[in-house]
């Protein structure tokens, strides 16, 4: 993995220069000389996403079967509300 960084003016003159440093790395782009932005290519960032997962797969949690878990009963007392 090769990170490139780039100016933004040399950014914006070259735009197709920066993707094409995407598809080996990240390219940092410095606005006056500070990192400012972070050009990903798409599987650069659903890998450090996590992916396409559903909800029901980031929910999920492998090994929970082995997780006691035994919260103590609550005893609820309903009032009348008081509406005057």
């Amino acid at each position: 993995m090769t990170i490139t960084t780039l100016s933004s003016r040399v950014f914006n003159q070259d735009t197709s220069a920066a993707k094409k440093a995407a598809a080996h790395g990240p390219v940092i782009i410095t606005d006056r000389g500070r990192p400012a932005h972070v050009l990903l290519s798409i599987e650069d960032y659903r890998e450090l996403t996590g992916g396409n997962a559903s909800l029901i797969d980031l929910l999920a949690m492998p090994g929970a079967e082995d997780i006691v878990f035994d919260p103590p009963k609550m005893h609820l007392v309903a009032r009348p509300a008081d509406l005057s």
